[in-house]
């Protein structure tokens, strides 16, 4: 891909602190479309993804026609607080807008933290994938099945260290539908779309096997690497994502991303673009966007579109549903990825 930036204009913002940088104004290519964000606010979580989903059609249906199976990759980070995870209702929703448009498998993928094959358990995908014959749902175990590709990000000594991500996420034949939920972060300020597959890519070892490894602590290490090897990750994940929801009928805030408190805001967003998803989510919570490190990246670099005025809303306005989320008491610390390189605090989250 061509550079989106003079070398001049790059040496100049390179020059500033990063907490004085404004963001890099992307160059429009000719002929290139606006991303487009749905909003929808209503009273079921389900109608809303399905209505969200279906409010971008046309930006869908190119891209899945020829598309030979379909991925659906929620976010389990707890195995056991629904909250904290992807409601099996919204699953539903994708699924119902699936069900007239697309004929082959479906796999509901996802490498959890913990034992995903609990979450599936606890949060009643079991009965979803029963439920969902007619539509060839599998759920998978992306740690039990083991297949990976392999790129390098920086561990904590900011030496060069490799990382298994899922294959399944990674195939070109596959269209990646991104299940992610709206909550705010105890080290990364907030985790959207973009989190939830840059840290659910990386794999660990499946249950019972030896020795036990562990690849998500190598991309979530100190703070300022991590936000760089969320980026790494989305560089390598982007060419493979089809499209995202974020569910907001009930976003998490103060101690996200696991133990934070209900927001019942009663949105769901979806685009093609994964990054502007993101950008107009932060718009409903009310965070400042240029403190979320690496969504900052990905848009600087060319991953997705981060400029609000150039992304094309469909739906409820920001100014109906803007909500401000309390964000984790952490956040000023989190905030030091934005200075000069030093040592910053280890622990933060």
């Amino acid at each position: 891909m061509p550079s989106l930036f003079s070398r001049r204009t790059l040496l100049q913002w390179a020059a500033l602190s990063p907490a004085s940088r404004p963001l890099l104004a992307q160059t429009a290519v000719p002929g290139e479309r606006r991303p487009v964000v749905s909003l929808v606010k209503g009273e079921s979580r389900r109608k809303n993804v399905s209505a969200a989903l279906a409010a971008i059609d046309g930006e869908i249906g190119p891209r899945l026609k020829n598309r030979k199976s379909v991925v659906i990759k929620p976010n389990f980070v707890s195995t056991t607080n629904q909250l904290a995870a992807s409601h099996a209702e919204a699953i539903q929703g994708i699924l119902d807008y699936l069900e007239p448009r697309f004929r082959g498998p479906v796999f509901i993928a996802e490498s959890s933290a913990g034992d995903t094959m609990d979450a599936f358990d606890s949060f009643g995908y079991n009965r979803l994938a029963a439920e969902r014959r007619a539509q060839h749902v599998e759920l998978v175990d992306l740690n039990r099945e083991g297949k990976y590709e392999i790129i390098s990000v920086l561990d904590s000594d900011l030496h060069a260290a490799p990382v298994r991500l899922a294959a399944r996420l990674l195939d070109p034949d596959a269209f990646v539908i991104g299940a992610a939920v709206a909550k705010t972060h105890n080290a990364m300020v907030a985790t959207l779309s973009v989190k939830n597959m840059a840290l659910g890519a990386p794999l660990h070892s499946a249950p019972r096997q030896s020795p036990p490894w562990h690849d998500k602590r190598v991309v979530h290490n100190r703070l300022r690497q991590t936000h760089f090897n969320i980026f790494l990750v989305a560089q390598a994940l982007r060419p493979h994502w089809g499209a995202t929801v974020i569910d907001a009928y009930e976003g998490m805030e103060g101690d996200g991303p696991a133990s934070g408190t209900a927001v019942p805001a009663r949105l769901a967003l979806a685009s093609t673009d994964f990054v502007a998803a993101d950008r107009v989510a932060l718009e409903t919570m009310g965070i400042d966007p240029a403190w979320v490190g690496y969504l900052r990246f990905c848009a600087d670099l060319g991953i997705g579109q981060y400029d609000l005025a150039k992304i094309d809303l469909r739906g409820e306005t920001l100014a109906r549903v803007r909500r401000k989320y309390q964000l984790h008491p952490d956040i000023q610390r989190q905030l030091e990825w934005m200075g000069p390189l030093r040592e910053v605090p280890p622990r933060v989250g």
